[in-house]
């Protein structure tokens, strides 16, 4: 449906409506001239179509609408025209009252009419008023009081169903900018590690050119290895960023894992530094979201110690302690180890670890070095958001 469409839809609902009105009363007119053996009279086919005609605006003036009504009717009567009932005729007035929001002059409105024509009842035919509380009366109090409540339903479901609505719509904003975090906290990692790769094995070719020109192409050939993956992936986050139908390119989208861990200590391993690695867990133990958040965390921890350590060895394990993923990576380094990056790195890490409701400590043992310690919930029961 076109948007033009979608406003002209409750007009059209509107003009049905007051069909409807019309063509009821005039039926019930017609019945009750029948049984009374009265002729047709125009006027009340006039007064009854007019009360109908009200009903167009029901939206624009729903109490002015409902005041017209109610004053029609009593005019109808004033004139001594064939009965078509109390209620009947502003049955619909009342509903619509009530759907716009203006339920207390819905009950007044029907209050009003209720009283005045008890009253009039009262004048041209005397009874106990017990007599004129019966089962007539009674069915026009249900008919005034129903309209109202039904008018007041649909009023709560329709603004129920646009808060849903707005909640759908903060939420959805809400995702979106907690993706465009989660990739800016992603691109940090990626952009961080790459430089820092780049970065050793430009020196080692710097170093290694003149008098080992092997060594010097192997560095050369790693920094184009290092550069050619972090374009691929920056590439995968710039789509990701520009594209409106974010889910579906990240479905096209590798999501790193542990899995990866080995192919991420490569560069440092060819550089000269001592890999000592221990990944005791096996596919589909760990949620993808803490999958993908280990990798990153061994990424940012390799990144400041290739960054700052100066360190010859280098240890990564992980493992399960029960519903746990103990996650640990230390260095031997000399230099200002992870400790020296007080920005985003660090505070990355730890916000990362403690979105998915798990902790990080970094420490420097006596021994020397920097020690990373991530503690994850290995399986999440909320929503995955890698």
């Amino acid at each position: 449906m076109t948007a033009d469409a979608s406003r002209s839809a409750p007009w059209v609902g509107d003009v049905v409506l007051a069909l409807a009105v019309a063509v009821l009363l005039s039926a019930v007119l017609t019945v009750s001239q029948a049984a009374g053996g009265l002729p047709p009279s125009p006027w009340a086919y006039l007064v009854v179509t007019g009360v109908g005609a009200l009903l167009l605006a029901r939206r624009r003036a729903p109490v002015v609408v409902l005041a017209l009504s109610v004053l029609g009717t009593f005019v109808y009567y004033s004139l001594e025209l064939p009965a078509i009932g109390v209620a009947l005729p502003v049955v619909a007035a009342l509903y619509s009252a009530a759907e716009q929001g203006r339920t207390r002059w819905a009950v007044a409105g029907g209050a009003v009419m209720f009283l005045v024509a008890l009253v009039f009842r009262l004048r041209d035919d005397p009874q106990p008023l017990g007599t004129l509380l019966g089962t007539d009366a009674a069915t026009n109090l249900g008919l005034l009081a129903a309209a109202i409540a039904l008018g007041s339903a649909v009023r709560s479901h329709r603004v129920r169903s646009e808060q849903q609505a707005e909640i759908g719509r903060l939420r959805a904003q809400q995702d979106r900018r907690e993706e465009h975090e989660r990739l800016s906290r992603e691109l940090h990692d990626t952009v961080g590690h790459a430089l820092s790769v780049i970065s050793l094995h430009t020196g080692v070719a710097a170093d290694a050119v003149g008098h080992d020109d092997a060594a010097a192409r192997a560095a050369l050939g790693q920094v184009r290895a290092q550069t050619t993956d972090t374009l691929r992936e920056l590439r995968a986050m710039v789509r990701l960023l520009r594209t409106a139908e974010g889910e579906e390119q990240e479905g096209r989208r590798q999501v790193r894992t542990l899995a990866e861990v080995p192919a991420l200590l490569e560069p440092a391993r060819a550089a000269g530094v001592e890999i000592r690695r221990r990944i005791e867990v096996e596919a589909g133990q760990l949620s993808p979201a803490v999958d993908a958040a280990a990798y990153r965390l061994v990424q940012e921890a390799v990144t400041n110690t290739l960054r700052h350590a100066r360190a010859r060895t280098l240890e990564v394990t992980a493992h399960l302690e029960g519903e746990q993923l103990l996650l640990v990576i230390a260095d031997d380094g000399h230099g200002a180890g992870p400790a020296a990056q007080d920005g985003h790195g660090i505070a990355g890490m730890r916000e990362r670890a403690r979105l998915l409701g798990g902790e990080l400590d970094i420490d420097s043992p006596a021994t020397g070095g920097w020690t990373v310690t991530a503690r994850l919930p290995a399986r999440l029961t909320t929503k995955e958001d890698p």
